[in-house]
């Protein structure tokens, strides 16, 4: 998990770190995922393939392509986007995005609050599953997200760097 730790952080924000480990932990193929604001500020991350790295090999960083930092970016610009397109098309408002690659997927999905959750996954994961995980995800967080604990969350990840 990227960001300072649990201590000094609210009850709730622990808990939306600890959700966020456990969408890692429980779903086979996540690369990274990304919780952005609707501003598109990083708030949470998580980095599976960093941190699990092989002892004889440091762990990069800086980040390989799709680390969370770049998902944070991808994310915010596919919210963006869909929401855009959305208003053109009088779609009214945009629940879920999903892009498959050669190499892989990502996946945004909206949060009460116009924070989006973000998930790079590899290119053989369920994406039933991960659509389901993302869900409970977001079914958990929208209500705790409130503006207090996205400036803590944001504070932690600025202190991180």
């Amino acid at each position: 998990m990227t960001a300072t730790g649990t201590f000094g952080l609210s009850k709730e924000a622990r808990n939306l770190q600890w959700l966020l480990g456990n969408l890692v932990e429980e779903v086979p193929g996540v690369r990274s995922v990304a919780v952005v604001s609707s501003d598109g500020l990083l708030l949470l991350s998580s980095d599976p393939a960093q941190n699990t790295a092989p002892a004889d090999e440091p762990a990069r960083r800086d980040g390989p392509r799709g680390s969370s930092a770049d998902l944070a970016t991808i994310v915010s610009g596919i919210g963006s986007l869909t929401i855009g397109a959305a208003g053109l098309m009088d779609g009214g408002k945009v629940k879920q995005t999903m892009v498959a690659m050669a190499e892989g997927s990502v996946f945004v999905m909206s949060i009460s609050d116009g924070s989006l959750l973000g998930v790079h996954a590899a290119p053989d994961c369920d994406m039933s599953i991960v659509a389901y995980h993302m869900a409970l995800f977001v079914g958990r967080a929208g209500h705790v997200l409130t503006p207090e604990v996205r400036s803590e969350l944001r504070k932690s990840m600025e202190s991180a760097r």
